[in-house]
C-alpha cells in the first residue's frame, strides 16, 4: 500500500510539477522581426511568465505545422495573416478570444476591426498593416512616373524590376492591372493574368521577399514592388527610396495575433496578446520594424516622420481605394503552379 501511495503521489507531483511548468511559459509563434531584442522583458517581469519564441516563416508553413499538432499543440500564440485568419477559423483552428481578458481593444483603430476575414474579432486582433506599393530610387525617378500597377510593364524596366517573392502579392498586380478581382478563384482569370505576367517577366530582374529592402540601399535595384515596413528600413538606412501606390490601390494584409485552438496555456496567451498590442510596445515595435501599429494611442507618440510618411502609413484615400487580401480556398495551389512557371521562365 506504502508504495502505491508514493508512486501515485510521485506521479501527482509530477503532473502538478507539467500544469506549473504550462503556466508559467507561452509559446510565442511570430515573425522573426516581431520580436525584437528586449521587447519581451518587460512582460515576464510583470507577469511572471517566460516566453519561448518559434520563427514563422510562412502562413504555409505555420498552418501545415499546426495541423501536423493536432491536439497536442505546440503555440500559444500565433501570428497568422489575415486572410490565414478566415481559413484557420472556418476549420476549427483557432481559439475564441475571451474579449473581457483583452481590454486593449479598446485602443486598436476601428477600421482594422471587425473586418470580412474575422466578423467581430472572434479569433484575432490586428497587430501591424502591409501595404505593397511601387519603390524606386529618387536619384533616378520622382514619383509621378508611377501612378499604375502596369507602369512596371514599361519596356524601359528591362531587366530592372524586383517583386516581392510570393505568389499572390505577385498575381495581385496583374489581376488590378486586368482590373479583376486580387481575391479570385476564377481558373481562367488567374490564367489570365499569368500569361500578363509572362509579359512583365524580362523587365524582372529578382524575386525577394527576405529582407526585400536591401537591394534598394545597396543600389542593385533602383525600381520594384516593396512593402511599407521594408520602405521604412531603407529610410532608416538612409537610403534614396520612396515609395507610391497604384491608382488601382495596393491589396493590403494585417499580421493578426491568435490563439490556436489546441493551445496549453490560453490565458497566458490571452494576456501576452494584450502585452503585445499596448501602446507602449506597439510603439517599439512600430520604430523598429517600421510596419504601422494597429494602437492609436501608440499613433499619438511615434515620430512624425512615420504617421505622416504616405509611404509608411498609407493615408484614407489610399485605403479606400485599397483591396484585402483574402482567402482563395484551393485555388492557392493553381497560383503555386502558375507562379513557379513565371518564375522558371526566361
Amino acid at each position: 500500500m506504502k508504495k502505491w501511495a508514493v508512486a501515485l503521489t510521485s506521479g501527482m507531483v509530477m503532473l502538478s510539477a507539467n500544469a506549473m511548468a504550462e503556466e508559467d511559459t507561452v509559446h510565442l509563434y511570430t515573425w522573426t522581426e516581431y520580436v525584437p531584442e528586449g521587447l519581451l522583458d518587460k512582460f515576464t517581469e510583470e507577469t511572471g511568465i517566460k516566453v519561448e519564441v518559434s520563427s514563422l516563416e510562412s502562413n504555409e508553413t505555420m498552418y501545415a505545422k499546426l495541423k501536423i499538432q493536432g491536439k497536442d499543440g505546440g503555440y500559444d500564440v500565433i501570428a497568422p495573416s489575415n486572410y490565414f485568419v478566415s481559413k484557420m477559423g472556418r476549420e476549427g483552428m483557432l481559439l475564441e478570444l475571451d474579449h473581457s481578458k483583452l481590454p486593449v481593444i479598446k485602443d486598436l483603430n476601428p477600421d482594422w476591426l471587425d473586418q470580412a476575414y474575422d466578423k467581430g474579432n472572434k479569433y484575432s486582433l490586428p497587430q501591424l498593416l502591409g501595404a505593397p506599393g511601387i519603390a524606386f530610387n529618387t536619384d533616378d525617378y520622382q514619383g509621378s512616373n508611377f501612378t499604375s500597377w502596369s507602369d512596371l510593364w514599361k519596356p524601359e524596366f528591362k531587366d530592372s524590376v524586383q517583386l516581392l517573392d510570393d505568389a499572390r502579392e505577385v498575381f495581385n498586380i496583374a489581376l488590378l492591372k486586368l482590373g479583376q478581382d486580387p481575391n479570385t478563384q476564377d481558373p481562367e482569370v488567374i490564367k489570365a493574368a499569368y500569361e500578363e505576367l509572362l509579359k512583365l517577366r524580362p523587365n524582372v530582374l529578382a524575386f525577394s521577399s527576405d529582407n526585400p529592402a536591401n537591394s534598394f540601399i545597396s543600389g542593385e535595384v533602383s525600381v520594384g514592388q516593396l512593402w511599407n515596413g521594408s520602405v521604412r528600413i531603407a529610410k532608416k538606412e538612409q537610403a534614396p527610396v520612396d515609395m507610391v501606390f497604384p491608382k488601382e490601390g495596393p491589396v493590403l494584409w494585417v499580421d493578426t495575433l491568435a490563439i490556436p485552438a489546441n493551445a496549453k496555456n490560453p490565458d497566458g496567451a490571452h494576456k501576452l496578446i494584450n502585452y503585445l498590442l499596448s501602446a507602449p510596445v506597439a510603439e517599439k515595435l512600430t520604430l523598429a520594424i517600421g510596419y504601422p501599429t494597429s494602437n492609436m494611442k501608440a499613433l499619438d507618440v511615434l515620430p512624425k516622420e512615420i504617421t505622416e510618411d504616405p509611404a509608411i502609413y498609407p493615408p484614407s484615400e489610399v485605403l479606400k481605394t485599397s483591396h484585402w487580401q483574402d482567402d482563395v480556398g484551393e485555388a492557392i495551389e493553381l497560383y503555386e503552379k502558375y507562379y513557379q512557371e513565371l518564375k522558371a521562365a526566361q
